[in-house]
């Protein structure tokens, strides 16, 4: 499979395609190669949109991709929508892959919308940050599969994540990559087997597309590191065992979601998963692994020291207006999800760190996470708070409420939520040397790590088969 070409051949995206600019462009490749590509209805969302999947090919082995599985994440959904065209275009290309395709580029439609006030620009943190949008952990599709595990049992799936287990179910692929990607970070990558013959050529995409890797402190504590910037995809067991361990709070407490989309196709096939993080803002002290002037656990405590002020402040405002949130606020519910849980989650940081590993002279990378980056993302729940405080405004003037101490304490609260994500705005332009990463680049390095997981897929389908020669 020679896929140069087809990785050179991606368009210079200027601007992310929304929920129906993606949906016309699926219908309309249907009705181009009416012979080569079918589209049919994977499932309904919550709000009833149409969920659409695209089947490309013939091939002997079945593959599953889906994008937007975060709302907050659609790289993925370009990367799918070049691929599939490249799919459906390209004859030798598509028999080349030995795959039949199937491909859903945006899996949390609602979800989506939500977040497309930032998808035509302008790049930069502020306007990403002011019209962010990422549901709790059990309103998330990657993490709202059926799970049994010791304690914990959830099968209140969303009917997004029911679209996926039902291709899941029907086609049984050996190979799926769920499409996701961070905010600011480097590229690092998820896979559920242990490939390390193509580990350094997936690093190689990202690099020789200007992106660093990520050498900093993982996503989570619970991760499995594989290799440099190469972690085990893995379910909820892992995160259950971790907090299990370290955590004084009985896990199930905390994991209030189900497992991964990996997790659940494992149980229908030796399925090969893959995740391909990427970023928006990429800072190159993401890859620094020289030493910095702190040990790794004073920085890890730094971070959580900062991480509880932040979500203290977000609570006490919340506060004054919590009598006026409605149950159907989306904004709200992971800034909750984070203040229930925080302190659960710091008494198990700062177990960990007590162990011996931490005392270590933290690299530089790994300080930038913690004191940068770490602040990036609480500054995320800063603008879901804004953002709820607008909904119920709103919410009351459409409806004629003319509850007027509601609004004036919503509207108060919001100057706060508003006023406070400005200032951690001007921090981050001020403390971060950013670049807003091309989404050309991030697509090739999504598409071309995506096709060397699926290519080594098949390299280890006839290994196996001549061994059992």
């Amino acid at each position: 499979m020679n896929i140069d070409k087809i990785i050179d051949n991606v368009p210079d995206y200027k601007v992310f395609m929304t929920v129906d600019e993606l949906d016309q462009s699926t219908m309309s490749l249907q009705d181009e190669y009416p012979d080569i590509v079918k589209v049919f209805e994977a499932g309904r969302s919550r709000e009833n949109h149409r969920i659409l999947c695209l089947k490309i090919g013939n091939g002997s082995r079945n593959a599953l991709c889906f994008a937007c599985p975060h709302p907050n994440e659609p790289i993925g959904a370009m990367t799918l929508e070049y691929f599939s065209r490249a799919l459906a275009e390209n004859d030798e290309f598509r028999v080349s892959t030995g795959y039949t395709w199937y491909i859903i580029k945006c899996v949390d439609p609602d979800g989506t919308r939500l977040n497309e006030d930032w998808f035509k620009g302008p790049f930069n943190i502020y306007n990403y940050m002011k019209n962010y949008f990422r549901p709790a952990s059990n309103k998330q599709v990657e993490w709202t599969f059926p799970v049994d595990y010791k304690n914990l049992h959830f099968n209140d799936t969303m009917p997004e994540t029911k679209a996926i287990m039902n291709v899941i179910e029907e086609t049984k692929p050996e190979f799926m990559y769920s499409l996701h990607n961070g905010g600011l970070c480097g590229a690092y990558w998820y896979i559920t087997h242990e490939y390390d013959d193509i580990y350094d050529e997936l690093r190689k995409t990202a690099v020789k597309n200007g992106v660093a890797l990520q050498m900093g402190e993982p996503e989570s504590p619970s991760c499995v590191e594989f290799s440099d910037a190469i972690y085990k995809m893995s379910g909820i067991s892992e995160e259950y065992d971790y907090l299990e361990k370290y955590s004084d709070t009985p896990p199930e407490k905390s994991c209030t979601g189900g497992t991964s989309s990996s997790d659940y196709a494992l149980k229908h096939n030796d399925c090969v998963s893959l995740m391909t993080e990427l970023p928006y803002f990429l800072d190159d002290r993401v890859s620094d692994s020289s030493p910095a002037n702190i040990s790794r656990r004073q920085s890890i405590i730094n971070k959580v020291e900062t991480t509880e002020k932040h979500y203290k402040n977000l609570d006490n405002e919340l506060n004054k207006i919590r009598e006026y949130i409605s149950a159907d606020n989306p904004f709200v519910l992971l800034v909750e999800q984070i203040i229930d849980e925080l302190d659960s989650s710091t008494k198990a940081q700062m177990k960990l760190v007590d162990k011996p590993e931490y005392n270590r002279t933290a690299k530089v990378s790994e300080v930038f996470d913690n004191s940068v980056v770490s602040k990036f993302y609480n500054s995320l729940s800063t603008s879901l708070c804004a953002r709820t405080c607008l909904y119920e405004i709103d919410r009351l003037k459409r409806t004629g409420n003319k509850d007027i101490s509601a609004i004036k304490q919503l509207e108060k609260s919001y100057s706060v939520f508003s006023k406070n994500l400005e200032s951690e705005c001007m921090y981050l332009e001020k403390e971060l040397n950013y670049k807003v990463v091309p989404i050309q680049s991030l697509v090739r390095i999504q598409l071309e790590s995506g096709l060397i997981v699926a290519r080594r897929r098949l390299k280890g389908d006839k290994n196996e088969r001549q061994g059992k020669d």
